[in-house]
């Protein structure tokens, strides 16, 4: 599967090396979307381990993510959508929210219709980063953490590598998009 020194060119990567690559990128992203779902899930956000401290985003702090967001966008059909519909059903969408993530999450790490999951990701961090442009944040805040490793996992399919997404390939061939 990989190259011999007879058909490796110099400065290539190996097939089997990249695909290795895409596969951490592919199981870290989904530990940080998994990690996030399950800090809605028990609503705990803030972890103290004495010798490291972390925080995630549960569903409190993804409404005033979402708050801030909507109410500070220059793009007033999106913040109106947001404050509108989302917000002010927040019951639903906090749930919506929190299956949205866990799919993405288990995709992602367990490799099973990884593209989609990927996707996935992308239609729910896609529109908050749209809505924060104008807010003077980091520039590269959401698009280093969240948008560029799941853009390259919507392309790549990661998922055939150490991941389900393998064998469901290996029976259903070109059938299986992802």
């Amino acid at each position: 599967m990989g190259s011999t020194p007879e058909t490796a060119t110099a400065g290539t990567i190996d097939h089997d090396v990249f695909a290795r690559l895409f596969t951490v990128l592919r199981i870290f992203t989904g530990l940080v979307w998994l990690s996030n779902a399950l800090a809605k899930v028990f609503n705990k956000a803030s972890y103290d381990l004495g010798f490291f401290s972390f925080s995630l985003v549960d569903t409190g702090s993804a409404r005033s993510i979402l708050t801030g967001a909507a109410s500070h966008t220059d793009i007033r059909p999106l913040g109106a959508f947001y404050q509108n519909l989302v917000l002010s059903n927040w019951g639903f969408w906090g749930v919506f929210l929190t299956l949205a993530e866990l799919a993405v999450g288990i995709g992602l790490v367990l490799g099973v219709a990884s593209r989609l999951a990927a996707i996935g990701g992308l239609l729910l961090i896609g529109p908050v980063w749209i809505m924060l442009w104008n807010t003077n944040l980091y520039l590269w805040q959401y698009p280093a953490e969240d948008l560029l490793p799941l853009i390259l996992l919507a392309i790549a399919p990661a998922g055939r590598c150490f991941g389900l997404d393998e064998k469901l390939v290996a029976r259903w061939g070109r059938r299986w998009p992802f």
